[in-house]
C-alpha cells in the first residue's frame, strides 16, 4: 500500500546534511512496512533489526558506541556486508534496546556516512526517562494512520486520487457520490493499515471490526506494560471517556465526564501520557484569531481527539448497518466521527497549527482555526450533513475578514464571496501546497 511519507524518506536519503532519522508513530500505523519498502526499493541492501524479536542483539549498544563494531555485529546478524553508500540500516523498536537512542548520536558524530533509521512507537520512545536523548543529532519524521487519499489508493482508485491531487474540481463532480460512499467506508474502517488492507481485499465489515478491537486491546496491554502504576487506572478512565467527550454537543474536554467531581490535577498526567504516546491529540482553544495562534491558546480549554476515526468508530460500537443507511453516519454521535475525520486530515499536514475558537461569552465556536506555513489564519466550519446554516461562522468571517474561510461538508465544491465550501473528502488536498 502506498504511503505518502515515502517521499519524505527519499528526501531524507538525498539530503547531503542527513542525520540519523528517528521515525516515530503510534503502534500499528505502518512504520515497519513502510521502512522495509523504502529499504528494498531505494537501496541495494537493507540491514533490518527488530529489537523486540527474541533473537535480536538487544545488548548491541551496551558495550560501547563504536560504529564499526556495531556494523560488524550487524553484518553477522543480517548475513550481509554493509556498505555505507548502498545499505539502509533500520533499528526497529529501538526503544527496546538499552542505549539505542543514544547510539544514534554517535552515528551522527563518528560515522555520518551510514544511512541509519531508528524506528519506534511514540509510546516507547517518549516515555523513556533513563535514555540520553540525542537532541540536535537526529532528524525526525512521524507517521500517522492512513489518510483518506491513501485509503483511496488502497482501494485501487488511482484515477480519482490523481484528480484530487490536481484539484480538478470540474471532473471530480462526476465522482462526487462515489467519493461520499468511500468516505462513509473510511469513517468505519479508518486508517490503520491492517484494517484498510483487509477491507480492500475482502470488503468484510466484521473482519475489519475484529482487527480494530485487537488493536485497541493491544493498546490497553501497552498501558499496563509502559505506564507508571500510580496513574494506570486514570489512563484507562481517560481513554474510556473519549467517546462520551466527542459525542457531546460541545466537544470541549470536561473532566466531570470521566467521573463526577473529577479535577484537572487528578487527570492531567494521564492525559499527557496518552498524548505523548500519540494515542490522543490535544487541540487547544485560542481566545483570539491573531498571529501567532499559539500566543492565544487557552491551556485549560481543549478537545481530545482519537488517533484514528476507525478505532473511534469501534469504541463507540458503530454498527456496519449504519454505513448502508445513507449519509446518517456523518451525523451519528452528534457528528463526532466527521469532526474526528477532519482533525485527522488536518493532522496529516505537519505545516499546520491546529486550534479551535470559542466566541467570548458565547456557546458558539469555530470548529477548527488553523495557521499555515504562510501565516494565514483559516477558520474551518465542519458540517455533518447537508444543512449549511451557520450564523456563528458567517459572523466570524464578517468580523475578522479572513483571506480564506472554509466550510467543509457533503456538498460539492463551491466558491462564495466570503467562504469556500470544500467537500469533506477534499479538505486535505485543498489545504496542501
Amino acid at each position: 500500500m502506498y504511503r505518502s511519507k515515502i517521499k519524505s524518506l527519499i528526501s531524507w536519503k538525498l539530503n547531503p546534511n542527513r542525520k540519523p532519522l528517528l521515525f516515530l508513530g503510534a503502534r500499528q500505523v505502518g512504520k515497519t512496512f513502510l521502512l522495509k519498502k523504502f529499504g528494498e526499493t531505494e537501496y541495494k541492501q537493507l540491514a533490518y533489526v527488530n529489537f523486540e524479536h527474541p533473537n535480536a542483539p538487544k545488548n548491541l549498544f551496551e558495550v560501547d558506541f563504536d560504529a564499526e563494531r556495531i556494523v560488524t555485529v550487524l553484518n553477522a546478524y543480517c548475513n550481509i556486508k554493509i556498505n555505507a553508500e548502498d545499505t539502509l540500516i533500520v533499528f526497529d523498536e529501538i526503544q527496546a534496546a538499552p542505549k539505542g537512542l543514544t547510539a544514534l548520536k554517535y552515528f551522527y558524530e563518528d560515522a555520518p556516512e551510514y544511512h541509519v533509521i531508528g524506528a519506534g512507537s511514540l509510546l516507547g520512545v517518549n516515555i523513556h526517562p533513563e535514555e540520553s536523548f540525542p537532541v540536535g543529532k537526529v532528524d525526525f519524521l512521524k507517521l500517522s494512520p492512513m489518510s483518506f487519499h491513501e485509503f483511496l489508493l488502497a482501494m485501487n482508485e488511482n484515477g480519482i486520487a490523481e484528480l484530487m491531487d490536481k484539484k480538478d474540481w470540474e471532473n471530480l463532480r462526476f465522482f462526487h457520490q462515489k467519493l461520499i460512499n468511500y468516505l462513509r467506508y473510511y469513517l468505519f474502517v479508518g486508517g490503520m493499515p491492517e484494517a484498510v488492507k483487509d477491507f480492500a481485499e475482502n470488503s468484510d465489515w466484521q473482519s475489519v471490526r475484529r482487527i480494530q478491537n485487537q488493536i485497541i486491546t493491544s493498546y490497553r496491554n501497552d498501558f499496563s506494560k509502559h505506564a507508571p502504576k500510580e496513574i494506570l487506572p486514570r489512563i484507562n478512565m481517560v481513554w474510556d471517556s473519549i467517546p462520551a467527550q466527542l459525542t457531546k454537543e460541545n466537544k470541549k474536554f470536561i473532566y466531570g465526564v470521566i467521573k463526577e467531581g473529577a479535577r484537572a490535577r487528578d487527570f492531567e498526567l494521564a492525559i499527557q501520557w496518552l498524548t505523548d504516546a500519540g494515542l490522543l491529540h490535544k487541540v487547544y482553544n485560542t481566545t483570539k484569531p491573531a498571529l501567532p495562534l499559539v500566543a492565544y491558546q487557552e491551556l485549560s480549554a481543549f478537545k481530545l481527539f482519537h488517533n484514528d476515526v476507525g478505532l473511534l468508530a469501534a469504541v463507540t460500537r458503530l454498527n456496519a448497518k449504519t454505513i448502508a443507511q445513507g449519509d446518517s453516519v456523518f451525523s451519528e454521535f452528534k457528528g463526532a466521527l466527521t469532526e474526528q475525520f477532519v482533525f485527522q486530515q488536518l493532522n496529516q499536514n505537519e505545516t499546520l497549527s491546529i486550534y479551535y475558537h470559542t466566541f467570548e461569552r458565547s456557546k458558539y465556536e469555530i470548529d477548527f482555526l488553523i495557521q499555515n506555513e504562510n501565516d494565514d489564519i483559516i477558520p474551518i466550519e465542519v458540517k455533518s450533513g447537508e444543512s449549511l446554516r451557520a450564523k456563528s461562522f458567517k459572523s466570524f468571517c464578517e468580523k475578522y475578514k479572513p483571506q480564506t474561510a472554509v466550510r467543509t461538508s457533503l456538498s460539492e465544491y463551491k466558491e462564495e464571496s466570503w467562504m469556500t465550501n470544500v467537500p469533506l473528502y477534499m479538505l486535505g488536498e485543498f489545504l496542501s501546497k
